[in-house]
């Protein structure tokens, strides 16, 4: 029987508590590595985590699943062989569910895999034995890109979203509506608003309005969505009983329930 203390996930936070919370209001990105191989997980753990990286290591998918339903993932690096369950399959689900950036690390040097992983959606391809300063680089890199990737998507001469009667001005911040005027939003609730109209009609997850709410510059944490999306509501006059624009999908998370037109 193996050891299962070898499958415990491996965690590392510069300067960080033990808190898990306040590792995650460190404000730091959060790398997952999905190795079988406890060296390797415990090298990029260590390593990854001495630059202003936070860093959770697990061995296997069922890890991987668990960790991205509670916590809020920046990038996944992912190994292509994990015994009875495919990297490349893991790749593939993650990629359907989620614009996480993925990169894969292979033993095989074979050109079809790297074709095979990169049509799947990873957004990188590095082959064991590797330098953990190489992959740092590109994990730097695919972080940066993804920051300038959104914001130029909000510099695109986008100006303001109007949605069943209010309008979102995304220079001012402002959000007009006819039953509450003008209104001042904060932080997380402007973030919020942003992902939801920008999904127009998409049923988002919390872990999705978490992951894409954090690329607009503000942290939003798991258990503030309820109630940012509560006082949303209110601020856009909607009977909390029976609202018609942000709409709660049981089980799944939330949607805007009203057509969204852009303002350019």
């Amino acid at each position: 029987m193996p050891d299962m203390a070898w499958q415990e996930p491996i965690s590392f936070a510069p300067n960080a508590k033990a808190d898990p919370e306040a590792q995650t209001q460190a404000g730091l990105p959060h790398v997952l590595v999905v190795d079988d191989d406890r060296t390797i997980r415990e090298l990029l753990a260590a390593y990854l985590g001495q630059h202003d990286l936070r860093v959770t290591a697990v061995a296997d998918g069922d890890a991987m699943r668990a960790l991205l339903g509670e916590q809020v993932i920046d990038l996944v690096v992912l190994d292509l062989k994990l015994g009875a369950e495919s990297g490349l399959d893991l790749a593939r689900r993650l990629r359907d569910q989620s614009a996480i950036p993925i990169v894969m690390l292979s033993g095989q040097s074979e050109e079809a895999d790297r074709v095979m992983a990169l049509e799947l959606g990873a957004d990188d391809y590095l082959t064991k034995p590797f330098s953990p300063r190489e992959l740092l680089a590109r994990v730097r890199a695919i972080l940066r890109r993804r920051r300038m990737d959104v914001r130029q998507q909000r510099l695109k001469g986008l100006r303001a979203y109007r949605f069943g009667g209010s309008e979102l001005n995304l220079n001012t911040r402002q959000l007009v509506s006819p039953q509450a005027s003008h209104g001042t939003l904060t932080n997380g609730e402007f973030s919020l608003l942003v992902v939801l109209l920008g999904a127009r009609g998409r049923i988002l997850s919390r872990t999705q309005l978490l992951e894409l709410s954090r690329l607009h510059g503000d942290e939003v944490h798991d258990r503030a969505v309820d109630m940012l999306i509560m006082r949303l509501r209110r601020k856009l006059g909607e009977d909390s009983a029976n609202p018609h624009c942000i709409l709660t999908i049981r089980g799944a998370g939330y949607r805007i329930g009203v057509p969204v037109e852009s303002v350019y």
